[in-house]
């Protein structure tokens, strides 16, 4: 495989207030109409990189408008787990799907490994290798000096977990052969434009959504204290979001604390030493004590800053969630950043459509200042669930009555508003009729492990927006079409294509 250069050094502002002045001169025309999957008449700007923990997670995040997708090899990466990655062929199907669409695959080796794994990695790595990632995302100084040493035209990516902070640290890895330093999500948005300035020939990755850990960057060790599952080996039981109970507690006769038999039901307030006056409460509900659960990142609103900076690439966390949250996630921030390019304001709408996923509560993380309950859930306690339900996946194309096949995820019924999400748009409808295959009337879709056809009503209008320049969709198109039911009051309804 043939790779790119580095870019050219860019001239970046000092400040963030000055790089917003500077939004790159190559726009896309505002036509009214987007094609969120055809990645080739889309603007030079930043790469949207989604997460890939399967291979329909894969699809969908290509087929609703990702640059670039990221997986792991399970053995080497930080998620073991919900990983369809594990056999060679797999993963030869997604670079080749992937690469077929002109897009990029990235493969993450970051785990920080101990010797008896450090013996296995060239062996195990060279059949990978052979099937032409882009780039490896590593995170361990002694992998990259082999693969470095091994594979030298091959890009490596640094990844989160090396804790990035600062224009020397990425100026050093830069020296090491490093293509690109995916920065520590502790920076603020001055900070990552200070680094831009300071470094412009070396590509820069930030995150901008998904699950935040409490620990630093992810170095914890909660899960490996608990159970012997190291979090930097990818084996992480999400020990902070564990059901905590709280107990009194007095020291017994040799000095040690133990507990009273009984819970304790009355909240608690922590106060930290320095900070007099600052109280943060710890209570339990029936959903546990949650103290140590940082809420979801959500940076959709400071896309226009980061396009401004030259920031090289977007990405979004998240290799362990569902195709229905890699679908709504790329969608909104496919949005962002062509609106961004365009010139166009920030739609607030956005931020309505990402509010749909089930989530922790939302924080921009350490981009801005916030005060201390802006990070954790400290008053919610638990996660909070969307205003949208998942419900099924379009299985066919409309038919010459109008209908689609849907295979049920979950429960919805006639009367139910839902919206039907398409790379080409989103429509939103009241369900009217419903059926089985057999053509016999369904008042209910009840669950998983059924099929049934429901009318597609669409105006022509509409239509014509979600078709858009794109032509005629093919069977294939209709089955990246998902099916959510809205739980908001059809008093609060808004007809609106994700594409418009």
């Amino acid at each position: 495989m043939i790779y790119a250069a580095n870019p050219p050094a860019r001239n970046q502002s000092e400040t963030l207030n000055e790089a917003m002045n500077e939004i790159p001169n190559k726009t896309l025309q505002d036509s009214g109409e987007r094609d969120s999957c055809a990645p080739q008449e889309r603007p030079l700007g930043p790469e949207l990189l989604a997460p890939a923990g399967t291979l329909k997670s894969l699809r969908f995040a290509l087929a609703y408008g990702a640059d670039a997708v990221y997986a792991g090899m399970p053995r080497y990466s930080l998620r073991v787990r919900n990983n369809d990655f594990h056999r060679l062929e797999t993963l030869a199907q997604g670079i080749e799907e992937t690469h077929l669409q002109g897009r990029r695959f990235y493969l993450a080796c970051n785990v920080l490994p101990h010797d008896r794994k450090v013996e296995t990695f060239l062996a195990d790595l060279a059949p990978v290798v052979a099937l032409g990632p882009d780039a490896l995302i590593m995170a361990d100084p002694g992998l990259i000096l082999l693969v470095r040493e091994q594979w030298p035209e091959l890009p490596v990516h640094l990844s989160v977990q090396a804790n990035t902070m600062n224009h020397a640290s990425v100026r050093f890895w830069q020296r090491q052969g490093i293509r690109r330093v995916i920065l520590s999500r502790e920076l603020s948005l001055e900070e990552v434009a200070q680094i831009r300035r300071r470094c412009p020939e070396v590509e820069l990755e930030v995150f901008v959504h998904g699950a935040l850990c409490i620990a630093y960057s992810g170095r914890c060790l909660l899960s490996g204290y608990f159970n012997h599952r190291d979090p930097n080996q990818g084996t992480c039981t999400n020990a902070c979001r564990w059901n905590y109970n709280l107990y009194p507690a007095t020291p017994d006769e040799s000095g040690e604390v133990v507990p009273e038999p009984v819970p304790v039901s009355a909240p608690f307030l922590l106060e930290e030493a320095t900070r007099p006056g600052e109280f943060m409460p710890v209570e339990e509900d029936e959903h546990g004590t949650y103290i140590l659960n940082s809420r979801d990142l959500r940076a959709v609103e400071f896309v226009e800053q980061l396009v401004a900076m030259g920031v090289d690439c977007l990405k979004i966390e998240g290799r362990t969630k569902s195709h229905y949250y890699v679908a709504r996630t790329v969608q909104v921030y496919r949005r962002a950043i062509d609106d961004a390019l365009a010139g166009r304001p920030f739609d607030p709408g956005l931020l309505a459509q990402l509010e749909t996923l089930a989530h922790r509560g939302y924080t921009s993380g350490f981009f801005q200042r916030h005060p201390p309950q802006a990070h954790q859930n400290y008053r919610s306690g638990c996660s909070e669930i969307g205003s949208q339900r998942f419900v099924g996946e379009l299985r066919s194309g409309v038919d010459a009555r109008g209908m689609v096949e849907v295979e049920v995820k979950n429960k919805f019924a006639v009367g139910d508003v839902l919206e039907l999400m398409t790379p080409r748009g989103n429509h939103r409808f009241v369900l009217r009729a419903m059926e089985d295959l057999r053509g016999w009337a369904q008042r209910e879709a009840p669950g998983s492990g059924h099929r049934v056809r429901i009318p597609l009503e669409m105006t022509e209008e509409m239509a014509g927006r979600m078709v858009g320049q794109a032509g005629a969709w093919s069977e294939e198109d209709w089955r990246m079409g998902l099916l959510v039911r809205v739980t908001e009051a059809p008093a609060r309804w808004q007809v609106k294509a994700a594409s418009s």
